[in-house]
């Protein structure tokens, strides 16, 4: 068998390529996603919240949904079809601390559903709890 004759048998065999399909999955449910976390800001300023509120609860409200469809093994469907598109930052962040979470609960609560959530995440939370707490002290210092 040749050089050409390899090449060709490979480019036969080999499965053809997704990525015009992944792409626009990713695009129209990442965009979905958006459109969600638009709609329930708008939806809480209704409500009367003023835009920092209502933009907070939103962020909160992504939050629970993309860990509750997680434990409920549904993020990870949404995940296969969408690809990068579930990534959308908070969603995203919230399933990457409680799929690891979720699947190491049989080890206990301390070696497993706590050591292993904060595996990925753990370095920002920390640092963005810590980077809070001195910012707030020293807020509090100057105002005080």
């Amino acid at each position: 068998m040749t050089n050409k004759e390899y090449a060709d048998m490979v480019k036969r065999m080999a499965p053809k390529s997704k990525t015009l399909r992944n792409c626009f999955n990713a695009f129209w449910i990442g965009g979905l996603i958006c459109c969600l976390g638009q709609a329930l800001m708008n939806g809480y300023a209704a409500l009367g919240m003023n835009k920092t509120d209502s933009g907070t609860v939103t962020s909160i409200t992504l939050v629970f949904l993309s860990a509750l469809l997680t434990g409920l093994a549904v993020y990870d469907n949404i995940a296969k079809l969408a690809g990068a598109g579930t990534l959308v930052p908070i969603t995203g962040f919230a399933n990457s601390i409680s799929a690891p979470a979720i699947e190491y609960q049989t080890e206990g609560f301390i070696t497993g559903l706590a050591v292993k959530m904060f595996t990925i995440a753990g370095p920002v939370l920390v640092y963005g709890t810590s980077a809070s707490i001195l910012y707030g002290f020293i807020y509090w210092l100057i105002t005080k």
